[in-house]
């Protein structure tokens, strides 16, 4: 039988609560659905106002997977939707994740959550920059942070703040708070940013994807700049062996870090962190946080 829970107001059908989706760590789907309302207040203020996509896996990591920006097949009437671009010529709902219900209704399907870097009010106008360190092996974690140190002062230099998060894979994400600007300004001022950042640590640093040149160097990846792209939103659980997150941590972690195993959270830890440090990426969605301009934006205001 199908539990039903109520969750602000709403009526939901929580199912196969002690299916084990993480045959690792024996983590169930009830403890997945538990982190997810512990880790909420957090949480929801990254996903607020942004069109959600879901990377699936109902059986596990090992199972199927299958992504979408569709509504799934029976989302409730209470969810809401935006009409988003999907291309020049073509709009398509997606879900808004606006409350703890909204959470705990996709959380029960079993999914990762990934945002654009804009909001759906304003389609296309990134008010994030996002760069994605992806380690070739056998490079690691250890070498992105290297990068990733790199590039915080490289930003700084033109005025912005970078803040830095664990992908809850393999490397580390970088997200930068922008005044709302042009999806292809950004990414035309990040793909700049990597060729910097290969032209000034050559024997760690790539910026092109081709596999051939990623062995034991950081792929410095700008493309999730771009208005079609999406990245792993903040805390998101992954669909990796171990119950890992998406977690933000600190500078003083990214420059510590000498062996892998210190920037990977399972979802216990990253509770902890939270009750410890609060919200890391908090200055993210503060009204009064940093907010960048891009140079190329500098002096005509930005994007309105």
């Amino acid at each position: 039988m199908t539990p039903i829970t109520e969750v602000e107001g709403r009526r939901l059908a929580l199912s196969n609560l002690d299916k084990v989706l993480y045959p690792d760590t024996g983590t169930t789907k009830g403890e997945v659905l538990h982190y997810y309302a512990t880790v909420a207040g957090a949480m929801l203020p990254h996903l607020a106002g942004r069109p959600v996509s879901f990377l699936r896996y109902p059986d596990g990591p090992e199972g199927q997977r299958f992504f979408t920006k569709n509504p799934p097949p029976g989302t409730p009437a209470w969810v809401r939707t935006a009409r988003v671009p999907r291309s020049e010529d073509q709009r398509a709902e997606q879900v808004l994740v606006s409350g703890l219900a909204d959470l705990m209704w996709a959380a029960n399907l079993v999914v990762e959550f990934h945002v654009p870097q804009w909001r759906a009010d304003r389609p296309a106008l990134a008010d994030r920059l996002v760069v994605d360190l992806d380690p070739g092996p056998p490079a690691t974690v250890v070498e992105c942070c290297t990068a990733a140190l790199w590039l915080r002062d490289r930003l700084a230099a033109d005025g912005l703040t970078a803040f830095a998060k664990t992908s809850g894979a393999k490397g580390l994400h970088l997200s930068v708070p922008l005044r709302p600007t042009p999806s292809e300004e950004v990414s035309g001022y990040a793909k700049e940013l990597a060729r910097e950042a290969e032209a000034a640590l050559p024997e760690l640093v790539v910026h092109r994807m081709a596999k051939a040149l990623r062995p034991g160097k950081v792929f410095v990846d700008f493309s999730q700049n771009a208005a079609a792209k999406t990245t792993a939103a903040p805390y998101t659980l992954r669909a990796r062996p171990r119950p890992t997150a998406s977690a933000p941590v600190d500078w003083a972690e990214v420059a510590a870090c000498r062996d892998p195993e210190e920037l990977v959270f399972l979802a216990p830890q990253v509770v902890a962190r939270l009750e410890r440090d609060g919200d890391l990426f908090a200055a993210l969605t503060d009204p009064d946080g940093p907010v960048g301009e891009l140079p190329s934006a500098a002096g005509r205001g930005g994007a309105p």
